[in-house]
């Protein structure tokens, strides 16, 4: 009872505070009518309403031409045009081009407990003659044999004690070498891999021993068909011009090449301007570029760049065919090609997504019933191949584009008109759909293969030497995503429909068609 009498006694001193209030308010709210018109200040009354919007506007941009330091903390109140590549390009590729024409490139990721590094040159088979054809391949064996500095033993030991891994390739345009070791170690390979670049000895000892190797590994190559095929392929297509050179050249030149012909390739193609020093994973890219300052500094200045070497005897797409039978190969090989794109053509991210729609296939993997590719389906559901493999390679001034298959001799001339027919049709109908599904798969692909950091490194290095710049994946993926139908059948047009071709066959293939059985269906007699 007395809790209710108190709650009852707050309630009235409420309603009384209130009632107080509300005349306060009032009485400042009225105005005596002796109060004279000079206190009210009235609006004029030529003053229209939209004026006194033009005044406050104006006041408000006054504001801003003196705005309060308060709110000048973080950020101009007027919008300014700022550079968003920092964040597309993540994780950022950082790039430092050396007084001599050097290139450092790195991707840091300090979290990783790995680095790979390596040297990129702009330099391969394609850069030789006839009668030196091999010699690049000859010089990255010869490039571990020992320097001025290490003995052939010590340099093994000192990657194995670090626990590295040492590698090195040659391809028709490039030659790499590369080290993966733990973030604790990438100055002790830096400096392993000038090393080996700037002094290597090349005792005739030591050339004579890897002239066997060489040998040993041209006659292990010859048992790889598919490599066969694919270095006839070249041979024929490209005929009389360098990229027709084999990597590991002709027998007779690599019994013959001597310690002079491999100086002289140095000389000649091992300058600053033609090579990349990349890296990836823990590194630090300002202490990375200090110590190869100090570390490559041997090397030529000369200015001559591949594109002159290039333009002086460039490649030349010639439609024909080379087939060897051999009745003792249980299966028959064969590779068709068109010409392609260079690197830098625009249309070569058309032909990639063309490629991924073309797809590939191995019986051993199966599954090729569902894909979504509509040539992949017929060649699984009819059993016409064992494996089938759509190939884009990009060089400096050309490409090739084409396909590899590996079949029974009874499935040769079926599984010829599926893939003719596969191929140009798409220069005739394609559906989004299937561009769509391509796109998807052509960008995973990218990512996935971009896991870990030699991965990362050798993409580096091949872009900076073939782009001259790191294409960011966001740059890529809108280049991906900008192809659709149209544009495949405007690229279709321009490489497949009506043009020439290229063959290379091994094994049993008299059931595979003639060269011009494949050219007449290049096209479609169609309205």
């Amino acid at each position: 009872m007395k809790q209710l009498l108190t709650l009852a006694r707050r309630s009235q001193i409420r309603l009384c505070l209130n009632q107080a209030i509300r005349l306060a308010s009032s009485a400042v709210a009225y105005v005596s009518p002796f109060t004279t018109p000079a206190t009210l200040s009235p609006t004029p009354p030529h003053i229209l309403p939209y004026d006194n919007a033009a005044e406050t506007v104006n006041s408000k941009l006054k504001k801003l031409e003196n705005p309060d330091s308060r709110f000048l903390k973080y950020a101009s109140p007027h919008p300014k045009l700022a550079s968003h590549d920092h964040i597309l390009s993540a994780p950022e590729t950082r790039v430092t081009t050396l007084p001599n024409g050097l290139r450092v490139a790195t991707e840091s990721n300090l979290s990783a407990k790995t680095a790979t590094v390596g040297v990129w040159i702009d330099a391969g088979s394609r850069f030789e003659s006839d009668s030196t054809n091999g010699t690049a391949h000859f010089l990255e064996h010869m490039l571990f044999k020992g320097t001025e500095r290490r003995s052939r033993r010590e340099l093994e030991e000192e990657i194995e004690n670090i626990g590295g891994q040492l590698n090195a390739y040659t391809s028709r345009e490039h030659i790499t070498l590369y080290a993966k070791v733990l973030d604790t170690n990438v100055n002790q390979a830096l400096d392993i891999l000038a090393d080996v670049f700037q002094n290597s000895e090349f005792r005739e000892a030591r050339i004579n021993e890897e002239r066997n190797v060489i040998l040993r590994e041209m006659q292990e190559v010859e048992g790889e068909i598919q490599e066969v095929v694919l270095d006839h392929l070249h041979a024929t297509v490209f005929q009389h011009t360098p990229l027709g050179r084999t990597i590991l050249g002709p027998a007779e030149n690599i019994k013959s090449i001597t310690r002079d012909d491999l100086q002289n390739f140095i000389k000649n193609h091992f300058t600053a301007p033609r090579t990349v020093i990349s890296a990836a994973g823990a590194i630090k890219h300002e202490e990375f570029v200090e110590q190869v300052k100090e570390s490559f500094t041997n090397l030529s200045s000369d200015s001559t760049s591949t594109s002159q070497l290039v333009d002086e005897e460039r490649a030349m797409f010639t439609g024909s065919e080379v087939r060897m039978i051999n009745d003792d190969l249980p299966l028959a090989q064969f590779a068709i090609a068109f010409e392609g794109a260079s690197w830098t053509d625009p249309d070569s991210v058309a032909l990639m997504v063309m490629q991924t729609m073309l797809g590939s296939w191995n019986k051993s993997v199966g599954g090729g019933k569902h894909m979504g590719s509509e040539l992949a389906q017929k060649v699984a559901i009819s059993e016409l191949a064992e494996s089938i493999m759509t190939f884009n390679t990009n060089y400096k001034d050309t490409g090739l584009f084409g396909i590899y298959a590996l079949a029974k001799p009874d499935c040769l001339d079926d599984l010829a008109h599926a893939i003719t027919y596969a191929v140009t049709k798409l220069a005739y109908q394609v559906s989004e759909d299937d561009v769509t599904r391509a796109r998807n798969q052509l960008k995973s692909s990218l990512l996935l293969n971009m896991n870990g950091t030699t991965p990362v490194a050798e993409d580096i290095g091949r872009q900076l030497l073939t782009y001259g710049r790191r294409i960011p994946t966001a740059e890529l993926f809108a280049r991906i995503d900008a192809v659709d139908a149209s544009t495949v059948k405007y690229v279709a047009n321009k490489y497949i429909y009506d043009k020439d071709m290229a063959i290379s066959a091994i094994g049993p293939i008299q059931e595979l068609p003639d060269y011009n059985w494949f050219r007449r269906r290049t096209y479609w007699n169609r309205y």
